[in-house]
């Protein structure tokens, strides 16, 4: 957990009386003096938390509030402390190292970063890819196959980065052989999968989770923070866009046949996004695509997905091969203002000797954009702001990984949530493919 947390608000001095049945847990710095904000009374009929902080204030500190449900459950008393601690490291295994730079890598690395997981085991059928696993990080054993992986005593939990076609399969292989399991996303390709890796999962007591890392991206969390403080009000219409005019990606990616289609592919995170915001899944969904330009791959060049809640709500999000302009990354609409965000590319110019000028551009959207918000005041009008990223610090996802396996803690990513996603993802591929009929998704 980080040391300090800042906290706007008011601030009630606490004061300890009987040093024997009270113990200051945490401190405040006012007027650089360390003064007590948390404290822990003791008695014979148990325990009590006094916090100084108002409940109201611990929204917008979550560190806070979790540093107050360890001290519930764990005490600060060594003996209690020494009950509640991690006594041992998670081992995390991957299955589809993938190459340099890609999902493997990006797990291996967040694994050795992260305290209380450890990057033991990788599994590919491409020995060089799993070679190159080895070499990355070289305390790491390659395993030729999953049966192999499944039978590592030092593996306690798997992340499948795969191809979303085999999403489901290895993952339920992986369970009955007693490992708990992290799915990139996708979480497949079908509902009933999704339905059938929740029971699995239930029936052997291991968990199942879907590396949804975008719900940490500083923009989507700084919209979160806008509507979770009333800035918008009541949400009832959001946008979403990715894209550009340029060749698909090449790899599996652009394939049907392993991606599921091209609303798998980007709408993973943004159907994601907009089911987090509504809070549910649409009652109906109907999906027009385009093929027109890009012959040599089979994905859509576009999709255009409509979503309808049976309130009224409406959600939309395009994926793009053949925009030459980009949309707004979000248009999000409430009854008392709205937020876009515009995509935001990023390129390092460099003077490289030998070569002269090199420019790398990023993806347009690996970068966290500003977010606009108009808000209307009666009696006044419009008034606007732009609200930044929330910085982002360390590897989210596999952190709260770690805290629900050593400590019990909440499930990063609910699998219940991700099977909703891909109830909207199979039903907008299937209307797509019908000519946009609607569907139903309930």
């Amino acid at each position: 957990m980080q040391r300090e947390t800042a906290v706007v608000g008011a601030f009630e001095t606490l004061v300890v009386t009987d040093p024997t049945l009270n113990t200051v847990v945490a401190t405040t710095s006012i007027h650089f003096t360390d003064v007590p904000s948390i404290i822990e009374c003791r008695s014979p009929a148990g325990r009590v938390l006094v916090c100084s902080i108002p409940p109201e204030r611990l929204a917008t500190a979550p560190e806070i509030g979790r540093y107050l449900d360890r001290l519930a459950v764990g005490g600060s008393g060594s003996n209690d402390a020494a009950k509640s601690a991690p006594t041992r490291t998670i081992g995390v295994g991957i299955v589809g190292y993938g190459p340099f730079g890609g999902m493997g890598y990006t797990h291996g690395l967040a694994a050795m970063e992260t305290d209380g997981l450890a990057f033991v085991g990788v599994c590919d059928s491409n020995e060089e890819r799993r070679l190159a696993a080895m070499v990355d990080f070289p305390t790491v054993q390659g395993h030729v196959d999953l049966a192999s992986l499944s039978k590592a005593n030092d593996v306690d939990v798997v992340i499948v980065a795969t191809p979303p076609l085999f999403h489901a399969s290895i993952a339920l292989e992986l369970l009955r052989a007693g490992k708990h399991v992290v799915v990139e996303k996708p979480m497949c390709l079908t509902v009933a999968d999704a339905e059938e890796l929740l029971a699995v999962s239930a029936d052997v007591g291991r968990t199942i989770t879907v590396h949804q890392n975008r719900r940490w991206d500083g923009d989507f969390l700084a919209l979160r923070r806008a509507i979770d403080t009333g800035l918008l009000g009541d949400v009832f219409n959001m946008e979403t866009f990715v894209g550009s005019f340029e060749h698909p990606c090449r790899w599996w990616h652009s394939d049907e046949t392993f991606s599921g289609g091209a609303v798998y592919d980007w709408g993973s995170h943004h159907i994601d996004w907009i089911l987090r915001i509504f809070g549910s899944r649409p009652q109906r969904v109907r999906a027009i695509s385009h093929k027109r330009v890009w012959r040599d791959v089979t994905n859509a060049d576009q999709i255009d997905v409509h979503m309808r809640w049976d309130d009224g709500r409406e959600a939309r999000f395009i994926q793009s091969d053949v925009a030459g302009i980009r949309k707004p990354k979000f248009y999000v609409q409430g009854t008392s203002g709205t937020a876009a965000a515009d995509y935001t590319p990023v390129t390092i110019d460099q003077l490289v000797d030998g070569r002269g000028h090199v420019a790398h551009e990023w993806h347009h959207a690996e970068v966290a954009a500003d977010l606009r918000l108009s808000r209307y005041e009666p009696g006044y009008g419009t008034v606007e702001m732009v609200l930044p990223p929330v910085a982002r610090v360390g590897w989210p996802f596999h952190r709260a990984l770690a805290d629900h396996l050593l400590l019990g803690e909440a499930i990063p990513v609910p699998p219940e949530e991700s099977r909703d996603v891909v109830a909207v993802l199979e039903a907008a591929h299937a209307s797509g493919a019908d000519g946009g009929v609607e569907l139903t998704c309930g």
